[in-house]
């Protein structure tokens, strides 16, 4: 049989299934990105939370804690915020090593190979199932991360924990009103509360904690890249 070697070349993910819907009462979010408050740090700054991704049958894959990765039951609680990830936006990048027959079916390093969304999500979970969690230098975001890398997703290699976390602030879709309330009310309470007793310095101490804690993910993935792990 004739075979060509693939020179680098991109290939667009197939869709191997077709996709049911979101269902968030069974948790089910197929090929999305998930969100939910984390307890207490979330109540003093509302954009910071836990993530985790999912697979084509939308049960929730999240990295909890060392050598741990969370299946069909996300850490923190229900989802409250989530994006739909369109696969065809997947392009898996081939190297030069890999052999394919002219009807374009792969043939060598197949235990290397990525041919499904599962199967990156599968490959991603074995390789931090031997990480230690860090909030710091390795976590939730870290492993959703690496998702996408390897995915290609959107045609990029370059996802990190902070464009990320912007992308999921700004784009994410409220699973329902119930779910935002969820999100904020503690946040509004405590900074009332802080605001009527602290005044202004529980202004000043909540604005620098928060930015010594943005600049420290925006140092680790931009400046220092070996900081953060993905």
């Amino acid at each position: 049989m004739e075979l060509e070697t693939a020179d680098d070349s991109e290939f667009t993910l197939k869709e191997t299934c077709i996709l049911g819907p979101i269902d968030p009462k069974r948790a089910r979010f197929p090929c999305c990105i998930v969100w939910t408050p984390l307890p207490l740090l979330s109540w003093f700054i509302p954009f910071i939370g836990h993530i985790g991704i999912c697979r084509e049958d939308g049960v929730i894959l999240d990295f909890a804690g060392p050598n741990f990765v969370c299946v069909d039951h996300f850490t923190f609680g229900a989802v409250v915020r989530y994006i739909q990830l369109n696969r065809e936006e997947c392009q898996l990048l081939f190297s030069s090593s890999y052999q394919i027959t002219t009807s374009d079916h792969y043939i060598k390093n197949q235990q290397d190979r990525i041919m499904s969304w599962d199967d990156a999500l599968r490959k991603s979970t074995q390789e931090f199932q031997h990480r230690a969690y860090n909030f710091f230098t390795c976590n939730c975001h870290s492993f959703v991360a690496n998702n996408l890398n390897r995915l290609s997703y959107g045609g990029l290699k370059e996802w990190n924990v902070v464009n990320l976390a912007v992308w999921l602030f700004l784009k994410g879709n409220w699973v329902n009103k119930t779910a935002i309330v969820k999100s904020f009310l503690p946040f509004i309470v405590v900074f009332s509360i802080g605001l009527l007793f602290g005044g202004l310095g529980f202004l000043i101490y909540l604005a620098a904690f928060t930015s010594i804690l943005v600049s420290w993910f925006v140092i680790g993935s931009y400046c220092c890249c070996n900081l953060i792990q993905l």
